[in-house]
């Protein structure tokens, strides 16, 4: 029972980073019918410029406080990131909102490759030890260990996906943001600027996509150019599992894929003497993404499928 529940607080922790990560893709298909395969490398580029700025004052003669370092570092990548949203937007996908829904797919991988080798040109192939400014002393809860960086990430996830779902449902941008789901025409003519929102809509996932990325590159005290890649790629089955194009069903699908990947790794990996251990783990990720496109291609909470005029 001690290995179960230190399981489900290890998935609780990895299922909030996936949810926050999996919300940019939701989004944008949701108002675009757009896979953005370049997601995950945002989310990279957010935990690289993290930890160069805490690097940068950590190693200063300032004496800053960790708390001021760690709001400065998410402060930057939030702004870099945000930023780079807006112009992938603006300049690789708009052009081709029109096009055949090939065309931006491949736009989106040739978009993500191209952004893993600037960064590898930046901050070069080898791993980066991402600084330690938490305490790594567990706190234990009825036989399971949870240190403070996990706790953060919980609280500041939770806390993020609740001020989404604020913004799409009780605000002007919200009501702009569904409405343009539903009808991009239709919401121009209404007065919505489509192109505005759209670009809010990148611009909101690239946010929530760096704090993941500086919150999972502190979990593992790593970063590294190619991190986004697999990131990516699990944020995604967790959209698919909850329902793309749903915002609930992001965060309901990216809780559940880090418990079963959690699980996975840890509890059946006991039971079978290490056979399915964490060496194997991404093997649940992908064998629920098929096993949902075979079953329920809607995702568990459906695709969020606008009726058109």
């Amino acid at each position: 029972m001690d290995i179960f529940l230190q399981q489900i607080l290890n998935g609780l922790v990895l299922g909030s980073v996936y949810a926050l990560v999996a919300l940019g893709y939701t989004m944008v298909y949701g108002i675009l019918g757009l896979i953005n395969f370049a997601h995950g490398e945002v989310v990279m580029i957010g935990a690289m410029i993290a930890l160069t700025v805490m690097t940068i004052l950590v190693g200063s003669t300032a004496g800053l406080p960790v708390a001021l370092i760690v709001a400065l570092a998410i402060a930057a990548a939030i702004a870099v990131c945000m930023t780079l949203a807006y112009s992938i937007e603006r300049v690789a996908y708009r052009p081709l909102r029109n096009a055949p829904r090939l065309a931006p797919l491949i736009t989106a991988i040739g978009m993500s490759i191209l952004l893993q080798n600037v960064a590898m040109i930046i901050w070069g192939r080898q791993y980066k030890t991402f600084p330690r400014l938490f305490s790594s002393e567990p706190h234990t809860i009825a036989g399971a260990n949870i240190t403070d960086l996990q706790i953060v990430i919980i609280i500041v996830s939770a806390a993020l996906m609740a001020a989404l779902l604020l913004l799409v449902h009780f605000t002007r941008l919200g009501r702009a943001m569904r409405a343009t789901s539903e009808n991009q025409a239709i919401a121009g003519l209404m007065g919505v600027n489509v192109n505005k929102i759209i670009s809010a809509t990148f611009v909101i996932g690239a946010a929530l996509g760096a704090v993941a990325g500086v919150l999972v590159a502190a979990n593992y005290s790593i970063a590294h150019y190619s991190m986004g890649f697999m990131l990516g790629l699990k944020a995604f089955t967790a959209a698919v599992l909850g329902g793309i194009g749903n915002i609930g069903g992001a965060m309901l699908g990216g809780l559940l894929l880090g418990l079963i990947e959690s699980i996975g790794a840890g509890y059946i990996g006991d039971v079978t003497g290490g056979f399915l251990g964490s060496h194997y783990q991404d093997v649940f990720a992908f064998l629920v993404l098929v096993l949902v496109l075979v079953l329920r291609p809607t995702g568990l909470m459906g695709e969020r499928v606008a009726e058109r005029a």
